[in-house]
């Protein structure tokens, strides 16, 4: 059996690394990574994390390479394109090249959406459009009630939740550099895509649940909730999340998306990824809908079910093993 890494973010390698995040944070993000490497050792393989970064690492002496916790890649957009641009031609990458690539830009959701999946109502916005974002709101009729967001992102990075009426202040969460709405969203598309969606008040009411699909079974799920007086689940921006017990209903959505995201897949003569999170919420109509789906270094919570970790591996074995693979 070869050598497997565990890709990390540079902060959360090493006892001393700087970081901002708290402890128990840091300390989450280096057990959850350690039940994978646990896991895959105990399949046979050498097995150890490292930051996707590391200038030490040989390349070309990996097997493979699993994308877990590198959180920093949106911060470091061309570093990271470089970097993968380069390892994915010498070891094998899970998930997939082909499914990274597609996954990294959440203009993706609109793959989903002409595959027959409910998703969130999404309007693309590309960099440099002069559009005011009112004109944008009332083209597609969501009234003046939306979240913006980079097509690249996380952690919710950029991402705000837009409130305005005629004649009325507009209120923007969080805050940010400037109160003008307008100006804020010109600054913010002027070196990015962005999205436009409705803001759907069941994700404050109700919370976002998330189901970890691996190798073709839902594994677990958990739900997230926001602070109050928020309305982002990520516990970057003080959000919790709990063991969830997923409802038939949601087990057959996360599925049926996963099936119509492999059919996309097929027809693009690209492999299906090994992992994946479906994230969903209610719309507007109270229907479930994927609000993300989550297969470049998807958060996997297995602190709260750590046999997942050992599906994981045991997918990844599977893969690897395949004819070919590693020929």
């Amino acid at each position: 059996m070869g050598e497997v890494l565990v890709l990390s973010d540079r902060r959360y390698v090493g006892d001393d690394t700087p970081t901002s995040m708290p402890e128990s944070y840091v300390a989450n993000v280096k057990l959850e990574d350690q039940l994978v490497v646990d896991a895959l050792e105990r399949r046979g393989w050498r097995a150890r994390r490292v930051a996707w970064c590391d200038p030490a690492v040989e390349w070309t002496t990996v097997d493979a390479a699993i994308l877990r916790t590198t959180w920093d890649y949106f911060d470091r957009w061309e570093a990271f394109s470089t970097w993968l641009s380069h390892v994915q031609t010498t070891c094998t990458l899970l998930n997939p090249p082909a499914v990274l690539h597609w996954n990294l830009d959440k203009h993706y959701l609109l793959d989903l959406h002409d595959a027959g999946v409910n998703v969130v109502p999404t309007r693309c916005v590309s960099r440099g459009s002069k559009a005011t974002l009112a004109s944008l709101v009332a083209d597609v009729g969501w009234a003046e009630d939306v979240v913006i967001k980079p097509t690249i992102s996380g952690a919710a990075k950029d991402t705000y939740h837009l409130t305005w009426a005629p004649g009325q202040t507009a209120t923007l969460r969080p805050t940010a550099p400037t109160s003008d709405i307008e100006s804020l969203w010109q600054a913010l598309v002027a070196h990015q895509d962005m999205l436009v969606q409705p803001f759907l008040p069941s994700v404050v009411e109700e919370g976002e649940r998330s189901l970890i699909w691996i190798d073709g079974e839902i594994t677990h799920a958990v739900s997230k909730h926001a602070k109050t007086g928020d309305f982002r689940v990520q516990d970057d921006h003080g959000g919790t999340v709990r063991p969830h017990p997923a409802t038939h209903e949601e087990r057959e959505f996360a599925c049926d998306a996963m099936a119509k995201c492999l059919h996309v897949f097929r027809r693009r003569d690209a492999p299906a990824p090994v992992v994946a999170r479906v994230d969903m919420v209610r719309d507007l109509h109270g229907n479930l809908a994927v609000a993300e789906l989550e297969m470049v270094e998807p958060e996997l919570w297995f602190r709260m079910a750590p046999h997942a970790a050992d599906s994981l591996a045991g997918a990844i074995t599977r893969r690897l093993l395949a004819p070919g693979m590693l020929a």
